[in-house]
């Protein structure tokens, strides 16, 4: 799905651009899920797993985000470097049509500068336009940073799924499954 660029400024002054991924990028965002997941335990995989991914299957990967009719996929760019990631994925089946799931990646040290909600913002504004009536997303037990955000945009926890996540040292972390509600 195509997303037309648009310049933020960032909480430091800085800009920034909002962007649909391209296939040049493709190495920096397999650095980017590898960095991100290097950073936090409440990502879904670990830095490692990402090893065998190839420039080039990203690059597929890329072309069938921005070509799809039910997947929006942004990146946000500071000074030539991906900063952070987002996508809404709209589901297209009769019943579950009326929904859409959403994730986000920003890299440590860009956090605290607005990107998550610039970001959310514009999912948001698809999501309407598109006609989703629930907005869906799941966060990790601990990661009150993200919940918080998810709050800032009116999403409420629904459910809880224990133990979700086991971290290598045995640690067993809740998942949380949040929505948001547009059309009622």
């Amino acid at each position: 799905m195509r997303f037309e660029k648009k310049e933020i400024t960032l909480k430091n002054g800085r800009k920034a651009i909002l962007r649909n991924p391209i296939t040049d990028d493709a190495e920096q965002l397999i650095r980017h899920l590898q960095i991100t997941c290097g950073e936090t335990d409440f990502l879904t995989h670990y830095p490692e797993e990402y090893d065998a991914m190839t420039v080039e299957n990203e690059k597929k990967w890329i072309t069938n985000r921005v070509d799809s009719p039910n997947i929006l996929a942004i990146c946000c760019e500071v000074e030539g470097r991906i900063a952070g990631t987002c996508h809404v994925r709209f589901f297209d089946k009769i019943k579950t049509r009326h929904r859409a799931s959403v994730g986000i990646s920003i890299e440590k040290l860009y956090w605290n500068l607005g990107i998550g909600s610039a970001m959310f913002a514009e999912l948001i504004a698809a999501a309407k336009a598109h006609g989703t009536e629930i907005m869906e997303l799941e966060f990790v037990e601990g990661n009150s940073r993200a919940r918080h955000l998810y709050e800032k945009f009116g999403f409420s926890v629904v459910s809880e799924k224990p133990n979700a996540f086991k971290l290598k040292d045995g640690t067993y972390l809740s998942e949380f499954y949040m929505q948001k509600h547009l059309r009622c």
